[in-house]
């Protein structure tokens, strides 16, 4: 979803693999795969779902693509955040504006302080799937299918919301288009207009320990523009309006399966569900269904790596998914955990680089640094999502690569989901407004930390 005017190249795309075909992945193993219990409704909702309009526009995606192909050389950021999943509930006004809002924020912080252009990519629009650890979830002796997203099924702990339903792609491809639709009018009504930053405040923030350095930014900011227009004898229009993109993992195949279309005036399949779709660590085996079904779609994709894959697990993979050493194709996403980022991640950048492969190397700071207190709650630390950050932009230095871009879970809501921060949150605040249903989020100001992070070790690797 380019909310900017897009300047693509003509699409010039490779033809679709060989073998390929968008249901090609059904001949091989499946993985976090729901069971639907009536075959002729599950192929009746792909039928509904491939008679709908898409939901993006394959010139938007190859424009994001050359982007990502600008961020590898080091001419761009990429920030990809959201949240770890979307619920139906969720698709309102409040919710998507301040996603929307610290994700601007973020990105005017990077921007500033990094002095190039950031890709923004939210996860959000149809991240409604989740892979599960089991298939069942036993309660107090009970034991039923476990929720797998609302794209499957209902969180509720009842036999009939656990049922895997696939009228559910139907209502996520609906919130999905309400929620671009919102986010385009945003946009274009003038929401992230860099003439009016201090829009994109939240209330909630007001006495943040970073809110003084963030307004001395905005008006910094401010006043470059205005630099820049009195010398130009002008406004300067194109600061109205920013670019804006979609993610979700392509967990659910019969989902994205039915939204994979071929389109004029350009060549191959393109999944016109999302711009940038991602394949999980759980999911990614070589002769795996997702791997299969990615091979041949013509959007960028990424990844999960984790600590267990091995170079010569890595290199096969990469070949698969990008075949003709494509720029802004694919994209790496390493979550290691801070505790063994120095270690798993070196030999993998020693692979890539000495093989001249070439991918986006982006870091995912949140997934390997997920731990449950002593009072039952699922959490993460500031201190290691802050440290393998850190660590990651070292590394990359080390090995001769380049660090391009992060992908974080967070929401502009005002969450105590992740312990420490500039507010030092304890174990005792996780129960004062902890509500996400899966993954603990940053909040506002700790995202916002994240970003002057990023900021500092950036600069400080560069200088």
């Amino acid at each position: 979803m380019s909310i900017a005017p897009v300047h693509a190249p003509v699409a010039t795309a490779p033809q679709a693999a060989q073998g390929w075909t968008p249901s090609s992945w059904r001949d091989k193993p499946a993985l976090q795969m729901p069971v639907y219990p009536d075959a002729a409704e599950l192929a009746a909702a792909q039928d509904e779902l491939r008679a709908l309009p898409p939901l993006v526009t394959s010139r938007e995606i190859l424009s994001l693509k050359q982007q990502l192909a600008e961020a590898q050389e080091g001419r761009r950021f990429l920030l990809q955040g959201g949240d770890c999943a979307e619920s139906f509930s969720e698709c309102n006004a409040e919710v998507i504006t301040n996603r929307l809002k610290v994700l601007l924020q973020m990105s005017l912080v990077l921007v500033h302080g990094l002095k190039v252009p950031v890709v923004r990519v939210g996860r959000f629009a149809g991240q409604y799937a989740k892979p599960r650890s089991a298939d069942m979830e036993t309660r107090d002796g009970v034991a039923l299918p476990s929720y797998r997203g609302d794209i499957v099924n209902g969180p509720e702990f009842t036999a009939q919301a656990r049922i895997p339903d696939p009228r559910r792609m139907i209502k996520a491809h609906a919130r999905s288009a309400m929620t671009m639709n919102f986010v385009r009018s945003l946009i274009d009504g003038g929401f992230a207009d860099l003439h009016h930053p201090e829009y994109w405040g939240l209330g909630w923030v007001g006495q943040s320990p970073h809110a003084a350095e963030y307004q001395k930014m905005v008006e910094n900011i401010g006043d470059a523009v205005r630099f820049m227009e009195t010398l130009a004898g002008r406004q300067m229009q194109s600061l109205n309006r920013v670019d804006f993109y979609t993610s979700h993992e392509a967990l659910l195949l019969p989902y994205e399966e039915a939204q994979t279309r071929k389109v004029p005036r350009a060549d191959g399949w393109f999944n016109l569900s999302t711009h940038f779709p991602w394949i999980g660590m759980r999911t990614a085996a070589l002769d795996g269904a997702h791997v299969e079904y990615f091979r041949g779609i013509q959007n960028p994709v990424a990844v999960k790596v984790g600590p267990s894959v091995t170079p010569e697990q890595l290199l096969p993979l990469i070949d698969a998914l990008n075949p003709d050493n494509e720029p802004g194709r694919l994209g790496l996403i390493h979550r290691m955990g801070a505790q063994q980022i120095a270690e798993k991640l070196p030999p993998l950048l020693e692979a890539v680089r000495r093989e001249g492969r070439r991918v986006l190397w982006i870091c995912d700071a949140m997934h390997g640094n997920t731990e449950s207190t002593r009072n039952g709650y699922k959490t993460r630390r500031f201190e290691n999502i802050r440290s393998e950050i850190e660590q990651a932009f070292d590394l990359h230095a080390a090995a001769g690569t380049r660090l391009g871009g992060v992908h974080l879970e967070l929401t502009g809501e005002n969450v105590t989901e992740c312990l420490g921060g500039a507010r030092e949150l304890t174990e005792l605040d996780l129960q004062r407004a902890y509500r996400t249903t899966v993954d603990p989020r940053l909040n506002y100001e700790q995202a916002l930390e994240i970003a002057m992070l990023i900021v500092r070790k950036r600069g400080a690797i560069v200088a």
